[in-house]
């Protein structure tokens, strides 16, 4: 059938992206940055044999698609940031009962309602520390369509690879723009599919007994095998235990399979690196304006560059202390209060080089804005 081109929104991207992923069960409840995902999936998904719910709330959304996981299917649901903060129960659940599922963050200004249309990057700690207790999780983003739709299909394979939930923050300037989105043909791009166990029926399945691999092959909840499923502390057979050593076995386990793989799972994209004096960090839209800054000071003869993060959990602490390390300065650019530059400053050996480029009144960062932080550092002889 060959590849397909689209001219379509960042939040259509996502779906494209879903869909191909294998997306086969989506609930979910509308709200403004990200409703149009639900929308399309209403119309998309059930023409091509999946399964759409619209739930009374976010927390039934993401318990809905939590019980749709556990029978096997690829799930998603999407929403903003009041209705990612009424998820976080639910989130920590499918982390603790290691659950996949894709969550979706088109992110706007806040606290509470905040500024429902327009763009933020505010929910950046929420993704991480939303949940309470201690925790690793996995957050992706992107600064073009093109990248929304691969990340997408990457947050599916990751979900599955780890069994666990995915975040995708992405913002209301993306998901409401429109760009060219090329779709590729059915089979191009690698697809994670679940690991199902090999234990035949009758016989004693652990469904949290990891391999040497460390993954964990499921059963489809309500099949061939009984299992228990909690959000409590629990043994391989998935029931409860306040027994030390299991506690201290699982939480290690649930932290350590994503954090220790911290390089593995990093996704970035560099811009002339090699030569950059002043290094720029930048996520989501504002990397558009970073990247803009780049391409045309560099025609002037500066040397810039960006490095555009696109995985934020687990922060790549190696990697980019590894890229700021010949740099003069760095710039973290980004639409709030400087939730990644302290991750940036604790990352780098000279957290007295990184500064913030930003804004917070819910107006796009501009080019000039970013130019303007870098005079007064250049100024300061840096």
């Amino acid at each position: 059938m060959g590849e397909t081109i689209k001219f379509v929104q960042g939040n259509e991207a996502c779906v494209e992206g879903a869909l191909y992923a294998g997306l086969d069960f989506y609930a979910g409840y509308p709200i403004t940055p990200s409703s149009e995902i639900a929308e399309l999936l209403a119309s998309r998904l059930p023409a091509s044999g999946g399964k759409f719910i619209q739930m009374e709330d976010e927390i039934a959304s993401l318990c809905a698609i939590i019980g749709a996981s556990l029978t096997g299917r690829k799930v998603m649901t999407a929403t903003s940031g009041p209705g990612f903060s009424l998820m976080q129960e639910a989130l920590g659940y499918a982390v603790m009962a290691e659950i996949p599922c894709v969550i979706v963050d088109v992110q706007r200004g806040g606290p509470s309602t905040g500024i429902p249309t327009h763009g933020s990057q505010g929910d950046v700690y929420q993704a991480r520390w939303g949940t309470h207790g201690d925790h690793a999780i996995i957050a992706m983003t992107a600064s073009n369509h093109q990248d929304v739709f691969a990340v997408t299909i990457e947050a599916f394979n990751l979900a599955e690879t780890y069994r666990t939930p995915v975040i995708l923050l992405f913002d209301e300037v993306v998901g409401h723009m429109r760009e060219r989105l090329v779709v590729p043909e059915s089979g191009v791009l690698p697809l994670v599919e679940r690991l199902k166990t090999s234990v035949k029926e009758g016989v004693d399945y652990h469904p949290y007994l990891p391999r040497e691999d460390g993954r964990l092959p499921m059963s489809d909840f309500g099949g061939v095998h009984r299992y228990n499923v909690t959000g409590l502390f629990h043994d391989m057979w998935g029931f409860p235990s306040s027994e030390p050593r299991a506690v201290h076995g699982l939480l290690r386990h649930l932290v350590d399979k994503i954090e220790n793989r911290a390089n593995l799972i990093a996704r970035f994209k560099e811009y002339y690196l090699e030569d950059a004096e002043h290094l720029l960090i930048s996520y989501g839209s504002a990397a558009r304006s970073a990247r803009h800054l780049v391409e045309n000071r560099r025609m002037r003869g500066e040397k810039l560059g960006l490095l555009e993060l696109q995985t934020l959990w687990p922060f790549p602490d190696d990697m980019v202390r590894e890229k700021c390390a010949n740099a003069k300065s760095v710039i973290v650019v980004e639409l709030n209060m400087g939730q990644i530059l302290r991750e940036v400053k604790m990352a780098v050996d000279e957290p007295q080089k990184v500064f913030l480029a930003n804004r917070i009144d819910g107006v796009f960062i501009t080019p000039e804005d970013i130019l303007n932080i870098l005079r007064l550092i250049q100024g300061k002889g840096v």
